[in-house]
Protein backbone atom coordinates (compact mmCIF):
# COMPACT_ATOMS: atom_id res chain seq x y z
CA UNK A 1 0.00 0.00 0.00
CA UNK A 2 1.37 3.52 -0.57
CA UNK A 3 0.80 6.84 1.92
CA UNK A 4 1.16 10.45 0.80
CA UNK A 5 2.10 13.09 2.92
CA UNK A 6 1.70 16.85 3.52
CA UNK A 7 3.58 19.85 3.56
CA UNK A 8 4.46 23.63 3.63
CA UNK A 9 8.40 23.25 3.86
CA UNK A 10 9.98 24.82 1.15
CA UNK A 11 13.17 23.09 1.10
CA UNK A 12 11.09 19.48 1.36
CA UNK A 13 9.28 20.37 -1.60
CA UNK A 14 12.19 21.60 -3.37
CA UNK A 15 14.32 18.09 -2.64
CA UNK A 16 11.26 15.95 -3.34
CA UNK A 17 11.10 17.55 -6.63
CA UNK A 18 14.97 18.12 -7.71
CA UNK A 19 15.12 14.12 -6.80
CA UNK A 20 12.77 13.43 -9.59
CA UNK A 21 14.29 15.66 -11.88
CA UNK A 22 11.10 18.10 -11.28
CA UNK A 23 11.47 21.84 -12.20
CA UNK A 24 8.96 25.00 -10.42
CA UNK A 25 6.64 25.59 -13.55
CA UNK A 26 3.08 27.31 -13.61
CA UNK A 27 0.34 27.64 -15.98
CA UNK A 28 -0.03 31.11 -17.09
CA UNK A 29 -3.41 32.47 -16.18
CA UNK A 30 -3.05 36.16 -17.64
CA UNK A 31 -3.17 37.80 -14.37
CA UNK A 32 -0.85 37.50 -10.89
CA UNK A 33 0.57 34.33 -9.84
CA UNK A 34 -0.66 31.13 -11.96
CA UNK A 35 -1.21 27.67 -11.15
CA UNK A 36 1.57 26.13 -9.85
CA UNK A 37 2.98 22.79 -11.31
CA UNK A 38 6.18 20.77 -11.03
CA UNK A 39 7.42 19.70 -14.60
CA UNK A 40 9.56 16.68 -15.02
CA UNK A 41 11.65 15.71 -17.70
CA UNK A 42 11.25 17.86 -20.87
CA UNK A 43 8.98 21.13 -20.68
CA UNK A 44 5.18 20.96 -21.36
CA UNK A 45 4.46 23.25 -24.23
CA UNK A 46 1.62 25.35 -21.76
CA UNK A 47 3.94 25.38 -19.00
CA UNK A 48 6.22 28.17 -17.97
CA UNK A 49 9.24 27.77 -16.18
CA UNK A 50 9.67 29.89 -13.29
CA UNK A 51 12.24 30.42 -10.40
CA UNK A 52 11.44 28.50 -7.06
CA UNK A 53 11.37 31.73 -5.34
CA UNK A 54 8.81 32.78 -7.76
CA UNK A 55 7.25 29.35 -7.17
CA UNK A 56 7.51 29.97 -3.39
CA UNK A 57 6.16 32.73 -3.30
CA UNK A 58 2.89 31.85 -4.95
CA UNK A 59 2.86 28.89 -3.07
CA UNK A 60 2.97 31.14 0.33
CA UNK A 61 0.43 34.11 -1.07
CA UNK A 62 -2.21 31.12 -1.97
CA UNK A 63 -2.09 28.96 1.62
CA UNK A 64 -1.47 26.00 -0.47
CA UNK A 65 -0.07 22.59 1.06
CA UNK A 66 2.03 19.98 -0.83
CA UNK A 67 0.35 16.24 -0.74
CA UNK A 68 2.83 13.98 -2.36
CA UNK A 69 3.75 10.19 -2.35
CA UNK A 70 7.57 8.92 -2.15
CA UNK A 71 6.95 5.71 -3.36
CA UNK A 72 3.68 3.87 -5.40
CA UNK A 73 2.08 0.58 -4.07
CA UNK A 74 4.88 -1.53 -6.00
CA UNK A 75 7.97 0.20 -4.12
CA UNK A 76 8.86 2.30 -7.40
CA UNK A 77 9.79 5.93 -6.87
CA UNK A 78 6.43 7.89 -7.38
CA UNK A 79 5.97 11.33 -8.97
CA UNK A 80 2.73 11.78 -7.43
CA UNK A 81 1.68 15.56 -6.18
CA UNK A 82 -0.63 18.11 -6.23
CA UNK A 83 -1.28 21.37 -4.23
CA UNK A 84 -3.91 21.66 -1.74
CA UNK A 85 -5.55 24.67 0.53
CA UNK A 86 -3.40 24.38 3.56
CA UNK A 87 -6.59 24.92 6.01
CA UNK A 88 -8.20 21.63 3.67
Amino acid sequence: MSSSNTTTDHDEIREWAEARDGHPSKVDTGGEGGILRIDFGKPEENLEAISWEEFFDIFDENKLAFLYQDKTADGKESRFNKFINRDG
